[in-house]
């Protein structure tokens, strides 16, 4: 491979603001893998954050990439998997698997798709010093109306119309909306993007917490919601804190913890067929291998209010944020009913398929 932009290349970030602000250019924000494309004429390279490439896992998109993109090119996007109308990350997740026929099965069961939104080379130029908008004039010139599977990501320079696009591709599974200078050069691992998510507050019930990597002080705090079954179900966990937080924690939530693992909701949390009826922190999965999945569990009896983004299935997407105790509230009334269900959404639409 020889490109004028050569692997790896750490993508451009975005800060998070409470707010779409008024720059001059808004797009969705995707719900799937980050990637830059590397390609050279037949030989592409599916680089990540983590600098390790993905090309292996998505042989499926390598071969529409190379009908797709220019012969020499390097393209930052989002590998997404659209199912039903929506983004599944969960299927996407499925999709890095360490055995090659199913890796190959997957390919063809759940295909994914390439969601290009910048440039950073084109032949033998390096454009990364560009103004985004002359790199993104290119990669609508290259890409056309794109493809089955490579897209060009939409854009407007419209605030109001951003601001629809926020409320509305939410129910499609999109994460919120990104807004970019104009006269930015690209700049590998700088946050000089903006991105603006949805966050919405949930009342949950505090069932256990995890030990930090560091020792002797609370990781994270492990979260449940009951279903109309009055079964306990974990959802997500909340675990930004101040390092004077997570010690004062300790003394704070020693007098819950549940010496009695038998008499605990989530006590089976070790048996992996217990995990088919009620979702259990602990779970084993190729991401968690070789982790230690313990925690201390709490007696179910204290109610934490935190801020989420959207839920992903049965379990909050991302990280949810520590927000307040809830003294004044019941355990058992902290259900799935509290939830806000968006409007669904068909991100063909978004395509433009």
């Amino acid at each position: 491979m020889d490109l004028p932009v050569m692997p790896p290349v750490e993508p451009m970030l975005a800060r998070a603001v409470p707010e779409i602000p008024d720059v001059g250019h808004s797009e969705p924000k995707w719900d799937g893998f980050r990637t830059i494309v590397f390609k050279d004429g037949d030989e592409i390279i599916l680089g990540s954050r983590n600098d390790k490439p993905m090309t292996r896992y998505f042989p499926e998109l390598v071969e529409e990439l190379r009908r797709a993109l220019p012969d020499k090119c390097v393209v930052d996007g989002e590998i997404v998997l659209i199912r039903e109308g929506r983004l599944d990350f969960e299927a996407l997740q499925q999709r890095i698997h360490p055995a090659d026929s199913r890796v190959k099965l997957l390919s063809r069961e759940t295909p994914v798709a390439l969601v290009a939104f910048d440039l950073l080379a084109l032949g033998d130029r390096n454009i990364m010093r560009l103004p985004f908008e002359e790199r993104r004039h290119k990669l609508s010139e290259e890409l056309g109306g794109g493809t089955e599977s490579v897209f060009l990501t939409p854009s407007t320079a419209d605030l109001e119309q951003a601001k629809e696009w926020f409320s509305e591709f939410e129910g499609a599974g999109l994460d919120g909306i990104v807004a970019k200078r104009l006269d930015k050069p690209y700049e590998p691992g700088k946050r000089t993007m903006y991105k603006i998510k949805h966050e919405r507050t949930a009342d949950c019930v505090l069932a256990g917490f995890r030990w930090h990597k560091t020792g002797g002080v609370v990781g994270s705090l492990l979260l449940g919601l009951y279903d109309d079954e009055r079964r306990l179900h974990h959802v997500g966990v909340a675990a930004s804190f101040p390092m004077a937080k997570r010690r004062s924690l300790v003394a704070e939530l020693e007098p819950l913890v549940e010496k009695d693992l038998g008499a605990h909701p989530w006590g089976d949390w070790a048996n992996r067929g217990a995990h088919a009826q009620t979702r259990m922190p602990g779970a084993v999965s190729r991401w968690s291998a070789g982790k230690d999945l313990s925690f201390v569990p709490l007696r179910p009896e204290l109610v934490v209010e935190v801020a989420y983004d959207h839920m992903e299935g049965d379990r909050f997407r991302h990280t949810a944020q520590f927000r307040r105790w809830r003294p004044d509230r019941d355990p058992e009334s902290c259900t799935y009913s509290q939830l806000e269900r968006t409007a669904s959404f068909d991100v063909e639409k978004i395509l433009g398929r």
